[in-house]
């Protein structure tokens, strides 16, 4: 297709941060909770206990087998830029609400910056139920206030992510996929977000020219109806607005689903036939893809066709189920919408003492914890979910006290990751339609120390 719907051109391996997309301080963005517990934190003076802080998901969306973990460059940013603004915390304090708390609580506030350690893994590392996207060993107040942020940025990124390898996986290594969703996406710089994590995740690049010119992508898109409608009602005819638009990008596909996609179809190949006009791809928006692809394809063979409107993996496996000779997709409303990753972030440890979460169907495993991947002959078989203490696994230090320990990686990087983690699980793991149970259980250490604080038999831990 032309470069207006395909990048020719791409940087992935430019870096991006949050200051470079956002200018606001985020220091305030928590819940007000985080900061009532700081207060009774100082107050108790439990402020400086050493506490770790794990980030997981209990149960992963229906249908899914994995998540690809993402996010943690715009975490580690945040946790570098941690601080508090001076006029905000004026406002907080006269809102009245932290009246009685303790006058070293809005010293910390005033004096803020993030001293902690992080262990995560890797950006684009397939992960499951339960297990550590990333760890927060931090001064207990510190931990406790950046919950919030964290769980925002790494849930809706792995959200993206995910879906953005799903549907490449769906749709094969040769299909184009666009992200499309800028105008669906939960904020602005949701939408920022959504694109970075979708490329990672395996879409070829995104229609937001802000995200696309941040990460070094060449932004891709086609035209609306409103040009053809615009257009056409002044001209009196829909080939007049192809003639206005191909007389700036030549070549460039056209949506051609506005009024009759087989009269717009049959009026091009006439052109293309007559040497007219050069066509390199259509587009169809709307009705029954699968018969109009097929019909479109008969009667312009040699051009490309590109398909969008509220698509996700399921529709794209539907498509192609059916012999659909469609090329690309164009991914929006189901791509940065629909089931959220449900990510936590819960105490496992305060100055070397396991804590652990007992209530009903939301119990958490205690202390310190690894990821021990097991494969064969590069094939995933298994993880152990295992105390830190039981040696190296997937999560590495990334920060050390308050500093981050290597560059972010790039999206090139990132986004062969993830390829290499969704090639490397089993088939039934990658069905769209998994229903399967978890493949991972708890290593022996781990089980036994929850059967300690727990007393729960050896044989119901899983």
């Amino acid at each position: 297709m032309n470069s207006v719907i395909t990048p020719t051109s791409t940087n992935l391996s430019r870096s991006t941060s949050i200051s470079s997309l956002c200018n606001e301080d985020y220091g305030f963005l928590t819940d007000l909770y985080q900061l009532t517990m700081t207060a009774c934190y100082v107050g108790e003076s439990l402020d400086r206990s050493v506490a770790s802080f794990e980030l997981f998901v209990r149960k992963l969306p229906k249908g899914f087998g994995y998540l690809i973990a993402m996010g943690l460059a715009q975490a580690l940013e945040y946790l570098e830029r941690f601080q508090f603004r001076p006029d905000l915390i004026a406002q907080l304090q006269a809102t009245g609400i932290f009246d009685n708390a303790p006058a070293k609580f809005w010293e910390l506030l005033a004096t803020a910056r993030f001293t902690g350690d992080v262990w995560a893994v890797p950006e684009g590392t397939a992960i499951f139920a339960n297990e550590p996207i990333l760890r927060i060993e931090a001064p207990l107040w510190q931990a406790q206030i950046v919950e919030t942020y964290l769980l925002n940025t790494i849930n809706y990124q792995t959200l993206i992510a995910t879906r953005a390898a799903r549907l490449r996986d769906v749709a094969g290594a040769d299909a184009t996929l666009l992200e499309f969703g800028t105008r669906r996406a939960f904020s602005p710089q949701a939408s920022i977000w959504a694109a970075r994590a979708a490329i990672a995740g395996g879409l070829d690049t995104t229609s937001n020219v802000l995200a696309a010119l941040k990460l070094g992508c060449q932004p891709s898109g086609t035209m609306a109806h409103a040009l053809v409608m615009a257009i056409g009602a002044k001209a009196g005819s829909e080939s007049a607005a192809f003639e206005a638009f191909h007389r700036y990008f030549p070549g460039a596909p056209l949506l051609i689903d506005t009024y009759d996609s087989i009269a717009a179809a049959t009026m091009l190949a006439e052109r293309v036939a007559a040497g007219e006009i050069e066509l390199s791809g259509i587009r169809l928006d709307s009705g029954d893809l699968i018969t109009l692809s097929k019909q479109v394809k008969s009667i312009l063979p040699n051009v490309d066709i590109f398909a969008s409107g509220d698509l996700d993996e399921w529709e794209i496996a539907k498509l192609r189920s059916a012999g659909a000779p469609i090329n690309g997709y164009g991914l929006g409303t189901k791509l940065v919408t629909g089931n959220p990753v449900n990510g936590v972030y819960k105490l496992v440890e305060i100055d070397n003492i396991p804590t652990m979460k007992r209530s009903t169907d939301k119990m958490t495993y205690s202390s310190k914890k690894q990821i021990f991947r097991q494969a064969r002959s590069g094939q995933f078989t298994g993880d152990i979910l295992g105390l830190a203490s039981e040696g190296k696994g997937l999560l590495q230090l990334v920060m050390s006290d308050g500093n981050r320990l290597q560059p972010d990686d790039d999206l090139a990087t990132i986004r062969k990751r993830t390829d290499a983690n969704v090639a490397s699980l089993p088939v039934e793991i990658r069905d769209i339609n998994y229903d399967g149970l978890s493949p991972v259980t708890i290593s022996p250490a781990l089980a036994k120390l929850t059967q300690e604080l727990m007393g729960i038999p050896l044989s119901c831990l899983a």
